[in-house]
């Protein structure tokens, strides 16, 4: 516990402040919407808002939340193009799991580790 910080280091950051909306439309999924805000409350103006959308989808082994950021400055932009950012999510989860059977089966194992253990031998 001696490596952590304490709490009194710990500080909000003024200057990067975001109000969080979420709209739904109790069917497909939900965007959420976050408006850059100044420490007055006011909606800033020289940063632009961020849309991102969520959905579950059903698997084998149950829902699988999905999400990804809508290409978007309005509401009616995010609505739109809500399709296209949960498929480029989808898109991009079945290649990190490629990319991540590639890696484990290309993976060295050792006897120890075929035991349970870890091998105190380094490669």
């Amino acid at each position: 516990m001696a490596d952590q910080a304490p709490l009194d280091d710990i500080a909000f950051d003024g200057s990067n402040i975001w109000k969080e909306e979420n709209f739904t439309d109790l069917k497909v999924g939900t965007i959420r919407k976050m408006t850059p805000i100044k420490l007055d409350g006011t909606e800033d103006e020289t940063r632009s808002a961020v849309y991102s959308a969520t959905t579950n989808i059903m698997t084998p082994g149950g829902a699988l939340p999905i999400s990804g950021e809508i290409e978007a400055t309005t509401l009616e932009e995010a609505v739109a193009n809500f399709s296209d950012a949960i498929n480029k999510a989808v898109v991009k989860l079945q290649e990190d799991m490629i990319r991540m059977q590639q890696e484990q089966a290309n993976r060295i194992v050792t006897p120890d580790e075929l035991r349970g253990g870890k091998s105190d031998l380094i490669f």
